[in-house]
């Protein structure tokens, strides 16, 4: 009964037990709208549930997020959790949170420990079945054509469990179809200017691209400009699908840049606090907790972008 009254009146009380809850939270960086709207998320919920928050941005380098973690033990907080910047090499740190009795949750992405007391629970989206629905969409889009279509792919940060998911949940969906060909498939890292610069590789290196799969819509937005700089009209010429639903990339849909987007949802802060808040108290959690999401065309785009929180 103590959580609920908790969670209703926003934490100015300190019946958990020693005032205010500590939250050690360590973030991937800033590579994209997504991430930064992850992060206004968490800090905004974590201030409104009344947890004081310790961030850390990680800017992408696994060795940043291990210390911060480290750092996060001895000043002892009471709760850990962190979006993994890659799924691998995880064990060390978390087996040391775990003898520090500090409970860990993870954003986002998960990580392919073996041992999964090291974690309470994972919050986040299924990233397969991001890659599945739009690879789906791909192949209702391209149901009528008979020749080969030629796929080219803008994968995520190598080794991050989006990228990896994302990709094979693609490839599933398309698998069953000889006449889908992903002629090229390279990393642009999650960023813009990456995505723009492997997609100019990808126009002088291929003679006939039909789609771009893009795994988030900041590589996406930055293929667009290369496309144009070569003479192609986006979506027309080269129909693009991609995963995140920021605003920019929702614009470009409305504006039939893009053709479709996948939603993966940045704003996890409100549930996140929950589940810190269980966890601190010694409730048990669901050990793993999926984000609802949707998908969107052209027509979806235009009525959601007037109230678009990211």
């Amino acid at each position: 009964m103590g959580m609920t009254l908790l969670t209703a009146c926003g934490g100015g009380s300190d019946s958990a037990g020693g005032g205010a809850v500590t939250l050690g939270f360590s973030q991937v960086g800033a590579e994209s709208g997504w991430r930064t709207a992850n992060t206004k998320s968490v800090q905004e919920s974590a201030k409104s549930a009344g947890i004081e928050l310790k961030f850390s941005d990680a800017q992408q380098k696994q060795e940043n997020q291990i210390s911060a973690i480290r750092s996060f033990i001895q000043q002892k907080v009471k709760v850990i959790a962190f979006s993994p910047v890659v799924e691998s090499g995880w064990d060390t740190v978390l087996k040391e949170a775990k003898t520090a009795n500090i409970p860990v949750i993870l954003t986002d992405r998960s990580v392919d420990s073996a041992d999964k007391t090291l974690y309470k629970t994972f919050l986040g989206s299924d990233f397969v079945t991001e890659g599945k629905k739009a690879g789906t969409w791909l192949t209702k889009e391209f149901a009528s054509a008979t020749g080969d279509v030629n796929i080219v792919e803008l994968q995520g940060t190598t080794g991050s469990a989006p990228a990896n998911d994302r990709k094979k949940g693609f490839a599933d969906a398309i698998a069953g179809q000889a006449k889908f060909k992903v002629v090229a498939s390279q990393t642009g890292e999650f960023t813009r200017a990456k995505g723009k610069e492997v997609m100019e590789a990808f126009l002088k290196s291929q003679s006939k691209i039909d789609v771009l799969y893009a795994h988030n819509d900041d590589m996406a937005l930055g293929a667009i400009e290369a496309i144009e700089a070569a003479g192609k009209k986006p979506g027309t010429d080269i129909k693009i699908v991609s995963v995140d639903a920021v605003k920019d990339g929702m614009q470009a849909l409305a504006d039939g840049k893009i053709n479709y987007i996948v939603e993966c949802n940045p704003l996890l802060g409100p549930q996140l606090m929950d589940l810190v808040k269980k966890v601190a108290a010694g409730q048990e959690v669901p050990t793993r907790i999926e984000t609802e999401e949707t998908e969107f065309d052209q027509a979806k785009a235009k009525e959601a972008l007037p109230k678009r929180q990211y």
